[in-house]
């Protein structure tokens, strides 16, 4: 090659390199992590899917662990906890970093195996260990499981905790019930004698209540108002509607959902979905009259269900479809629907503060 032959290569070369430079810069900036993001749980591939809202592309696929099946953000927004169920095969919580978009770190519940409900709430991550029968906080803090009770009920697989920690709230599949954990303080009692000493100061007590539901208890929500739990019995196809205060069912609905999986309300409390892997809908219910109001089309089955803060969007995971459906909650139809990854199930949203 002669002396001209490789300036005029060094020169191409060095425009190409930039053109691959600048090209990289673009998809990586393309690819960092929006607020806020949609993330999806894929059970067949193990990934958690980080998803811009406003688009609905993926920008960014990270191993889920084992046999993930749900999933919730921290408060801040930047990092993800997700369930390695496994039927109780599994006891680990996968912790991804989702502004880094990988996998920071695995949380060993020891004995807690078949961790399968999760929340964020009170800065902790709380739980549910379905082969153990119990429920559980880790504090990111310390990096330690801090709090563990027993339901004594066969499946304990969703959970519901109010933004003070109290109630906490789970559904039992196989004990066709739901649990009410509250709060309560021993008394004091009467002042110490003289010189004897001092009592230890009051400490934290647990109660529970255990209400029976209907056969496959599964998915359930609180009311926005907080004043009732509605639980979707997979078995029999009714919605039970439990009285919070009153601590009981005040009316089982016949609402022909075999199968159901999740159930959630609308942000304004005014709807009620419902879907199920037994069928080919999402089923529409009046959270006052109680009543249908719409079955809506989906495919051959659906799990997971998130509701858009605004009120205009809800997502639903059609696992044996491989797609997510966009659900338009002004007209309650579909508005199409997105592929992300196999068998999708769990959802979340993650917003950055």
């Amino acid at each position: 090659m002669t002396p001209q032959k490789r300036v005029k290569f060094r020169k191409y070369s060095a425009v190409i390199l930039f053109c691959i430079f600048c090209i990289c810069a673009t998809i990586l900036k393309a690819a960092e992590t929006p607020s806020p993001s949609l993330l999806a749980l894929s059970k067949a591939d193990q990934t958690l899917s980080i998803i811009d809202p406003t688009t609905l592309t993926v920008v960014a696929s990270v191993p889920a662990g084992p046999d993930p099946h749900e999933v919730i953000a921290s408060d801040d927004g930047k990092f993800a906890y997700i369930s390695n169920y496994g039927g109780g095969a599994y006891n680990t919580i996968t912790v991804v970093d989702l502004l880094a978009q990988k996998v920071s770190s695995t949380i060993d519940l020891g004995a807690l195996r078949g961790p399968h409900g999760l929340t964020f709430a009170g800065g902790k991550v709380w739980f549910t260990a379905e082969a153990a029968k119990a429920v559980g906080s880790y504090d990111p803090a310390t990096k330690q499981i801090d709090w563990i009770l027993g339901t004594g009920q066969d499946r304990t697989h969703m959970i519901y905790v109010f933004p003070n920690q109290d109630p906490i709230i789970t559904t039992n599949v196989n004990s066709a019930t739901i649990t009410l954990i509250e709060k309560s303080s021993n008394s004091p009692g009467p002042p110490p004698s003289p010189g004897a000493p001092p009592r230890p100061a009051p400490r934290t007590n647990w109660t529970e209540t255990v209400i029976p539901v209907g056969k496959g208890s599964e998915g359930f929500d609180v009311s926005p108002d907080g004043r009732e739990i509605w639980v979707a019995n997979a078995q029999d196809g009714t919605i039970s509607v439990v009285d919070l205060a009153a601590k009981k069912v005040v009316q089982t609905l016949n609402a022909n959902v075999r199968g159901a999986n999740r159930l959630k309300f609308t942000p304004d409390g005014k709807l009620v979905f419902v879907s199920t892997l037994g069928g080919p809908d999402l089923v529409v219910l009046d959270g006052a009259t109680r009543k249908e109001v719409k079955r809506v089309p989906i495919g051959h089955g659906a799990a997971g269900i998130l509701m858009q803060p605004d009120g205009q969007r809800a997502y639903v995971a059609c696992t044996p479809d491989d797609y997510i459906v966009v659900i338009d909650l002004k007209s309650l139809t579909s508005a199409g629907s997105f592929t992300v990854a196999k068998q999708p199930d769990g959802l979340a949203w993650a917003v950055r503060k």
